[in-house]
Order: structure tokens, then C-alpha cells, then sequence
């Protein structure tokens, strides 16, 4: 990546790393202008950097965990989709006049296998992103992934999908053209679906945007993506009036991994590269691919009545919370 670029999407903490890093390559230019052997100083200055990316990586805020999760470089639907799969055909049309670039889908092979593949799609630039209006689909995008996933259970294909967006759109037009409905009717028919389903958080899981792909046998979830009922910036502007208190929402609405496994609303978390999946994309997608064959593996062993059957309680016993003591 490129030194201006990569100061662009330099994150507040990753400032403290990135200047030692900084500081150990030009250790290395200067050596190797004037001849000098620095590699006892350059090893202790790298294994200083090496632990201070575990400390920064390993205690991190939700809030810092939603910064990573809407990294701009970090890998997009289409970019795991073309790293995991032996091919991939998408597909278009919700078959009642839209087709939402927001939410992409298609066939494909993953180890040899025909599955099919959809997920929320953000752009990596603003031009993109306008395009793919932020990874927010749209009624007709929903529609389409139903239409898709209907698909896949005729012809017996186990189901991927990828949660990357903040919620679905809100605007006039998606509520003209029924986004409630649209998501209401994905969540109903998910459920009765024979195909193996797994549904993977790659990045920012939010609201019913989230939850119109999200009904699956396994949820999985990668280590610094988010999932939450609504945006934290969103929820402190609903509760407190000031979106500036989004770090607070971030607290108390538990959208970490770790929260949300220690909840029962995932099944795994999948470890991301050290400094994030958008430091090293190809490692990234090795684990999930891994993952998704493993997981697949297992819920083919069960009957089609089996598995609906505990998506089903799985889903139904979402929703338990504790009651604070009186003071």
C-alpha cells in the first residue's frame, strides 16, 4: 500500500504501531546506505513491534471494533467470494424489475462443491460506495437474495451468506416499495428452507439489513466485525438525543464477538490476521473458507427435518436477557 493511502486509513490506534514501523524501515534505509549491520537493534525494535500489535489488537474497544469493521480496505463480499471459490457466476434481478447492487449473489464451487454465495456489497472508494449505495440494499435487493436462495433449494445447493452493512436502506423509496415486507418475508421463508445455510459476519452487522440474510443452521463471525440491533452513532442520537455518545451505545449494546458468542446469538469466531483482515486479506480468506467447508460438513450429516427444526429453536431462544438487581 501506498505511504499516502495508507495514511489516509490510518486508524487512531494504530498510530502508535505504525510510527515505530515507520521509524524501523528508515533504521533499515539509513544501514543500508552507509553500510551499517544494525540487525541486533532492528530484531529488538521488530519484536517490540510485533508485541505492541498484539496489546493494541488484543483490547480493543467496541468502538475501535466498529472503526476495524468498517475499515475501508477491508475485504468486501465479492472479494472473499472470488478468493474462496473455484468459480462463481452472478447472478441479477429480483424477477420484478429491480436489481440491487447493494446486495450481489451468484452459483459457484467452493472444494468442489455447488453452493450458492450472496452478501451485502460496500465499495471500497467513495465512487464505488455511491454505487453500491454503502452496502445498504434496497426491498428489491432483498427480494433478489430470496429469489436466489429459492433457487438454491430447488436444486439442493447449501446456502453462503455474507452480512457486510450498516442497516438496510431507509429512505422514501425503500419504504415505498415494502423494505418491512421484503425483510419480514426473507426471515419466514429462511426458516423453511432444506439447504444448509450459514451465515458469516464479515464486517458490520446491523439492524434488519443484517438480519434479511442472517437466518442460518451456523453464524459465524469474524473477530473484529460488529452486529447489532442498530448503528451505535444511531442508537445514542434514539437515546440520548447526541450521537456523540455512540461510544457509550457501543457498550451497553453488546456488538463485539466475544459479547455476542457469550450471548448464544453466533456459533464461532473466526480469528482474523494480527492488525485486522485488511492487513492480510488472503489469510483472512483462508480462515473462512476453512471454516465454511468444516461447518458445511457438519450439517450435511444431519437431515434436511433435523436442521430446520434446530434453526428453528435456535432462533426462538434468541432474545433472553438478565434483570439488574434493585439498588
Amino acid at each position: 500500500m501506498a505511504a499516502s493511502n495508507r495514511k489516509l486509513q490510518l486508524l487512531d490506534f494504530e498510530k502508535p504501531l505504525v510510527e515505530l514501523e515507520t521509524r524501523i524501515e528508515q533504521i533499515r534505509q539509513l544501514a543500508d546506505e552507509n553500510g551499517v549491520d544494525v540487525t541486533d537493534n532492528l530484531r529488538l525494535l521488530e519484536a517490540r513491534a510485533t508485541q505492541l500489535r498484539q496489546e493494541i489488537f488484543s483490547s480493543l474497544t467496541p468502538m475501535q471494533e466498529l472503526q476495524l469493521a468498517r475499515h475501508p480496505r477491508r475485504p468486501s463480499t465479492l472479494d472473499y467470494i472470488q478468493a474462496i471459490s473455484d468459480e462463481w457466476l452472478e447472478l441479477h434481478g429480483d424477477r420484478r424489475g429491480g436489481d440491487d447492487p447493494a446486495l450481489v449473489g451468484g452459483v459457484g464451487r467452493i472444494d468442489g462443491q455447488p453452493v450458492l454465495m450472496l452478501g451485502q456489497q460496500k465499495g471500497h472508494d467513495t465512487k464505488d460506495n455511491v454505487t453500491r449505495n454503502f452496502g445498504m440494499a434496497k426491498p428489491c435487493g432483498y427480494r433478489k437474495a430470496m429469489r436466489l436462495m429459492n433457487h438454491a433449494n430447488r436444486f439442493g445447493m447449501p446456502i453462503l451468506t455474507f452480512i457486510d452493512t450498516p442497516a438496510a436502506w431507509a429512505g422514501l423509496d425503500a419504504e415505498e416499495f415494502g423494505q418491512g415486507e421484503a425483510i419480514a418475508r426473507n426471515l419466514r421463508d429462511m426458516f423453511g428452507l432444506d439447504v444448509p445455510i450459514i451465515c458469516t459476519i464479515i464486517g458490520e452487522g446491523g439492524s434488519g439489513g443484517a438480519l434479511g440474510i442472517g437466518v442460518g443452521d451456523r453464524i459465524l463471525m469474524f473477530e473484529h466485525s460488529i452486529y447489532s440491533v442498530a448503528p451505535p452513532e444511531a442508537c445514542a442520537a434514539i437515546l440520548w438525543r447526541d450521537a456523540q455518545k455512540g461510544p457509550q451505545a457501543a457498550e451497553s449494546l453488546k456488538i463485539t464477538a466475544r459479547d455476542l458468542l457469550g450471548l448464544g446469538l453466533i456459533d464461532q469466531i473466526l480469528p482474523e490476521p494480527l492488525g485486522g483482515a485488511h492487513a492480510h486479506p488472503v489469510k483472512a480468506a483462508d480462515i473462512l473458507k476453512t471454516s465454511l467447508i468444516e461447518t458445511l460438513a457438519q450439517l450435511q450429516a444431519r437431515s434436511p427435518e433435523k436442521r430446520k427444526e434446530e434453526r428453528y429453536n435456535k432462533f426462538r431462544k434468541m432474545g433472553v436477557f438478565i434483570e439488574r438487581a434493585q439498588l
